[in-house]
């Protein structure tokens, strides 16, 4: 049996670090999400674009299909920042000095939150310019 504190992996081992209870992951993940928001201005005006896409989607009364698309795109988008949040503190970690590698970390993480937020405008224009166009014409 394993010792308080430390919990067997599938194979039968004891693991060497204990792993938090699940509500507690909850927590340290929240933690986590809050640190991105706090520091992250990017993070921030990602939030605001989100804000504005679902009260478009309120507003408009946009259907379940269209809100399933405009979700998928918003946590797409954050979850990109959240990651490229992770890979530039990593790379901040492994070095203090200019090193050729952890730009290319941080710029292909940058370049993911990119991509995935064109992608985002390109589901927000498929979704609310019909009705827009159609309630002002």
């Amino acid at each position: 049996m394993s010792s308080p504190g430390q919990q067997d992996d599938r194979a039968g081992r004891q693991s060497a670090v204990p792993r938090p209870g699940f509500v507690r992951s909850f927590s340290l993940a929240g933690q986590g999400v809050w640190y991105a928001v706090r520091t992250q201005r990017n993070m921030r005006v990602h939030l605001l674009a989100a804000t504005c896409a679902v009260t478009a989607g309120l507003v408009l009364r946009i259907s379940a299909v269209d809100w399933a698309c405009v979700l998928l795109a918003i946590g797409l988008v954050l979850t990109a920042e959240a990651l490229n949040t992770v890979v530039e503190a990593l790379a901040d970690l492994c070095t203090e000095e200019f090193h050729p590698l952890a730009k290319i970390a941080k710029d292909t993480a940058a370049g993911a939150v990119l991509i995935s937020s064109v992608a985002a405008v390109g589901v927000g224009a498929a979704v609310f310019l019909p009705r827009l166009l159609r309630s002002s014409g």
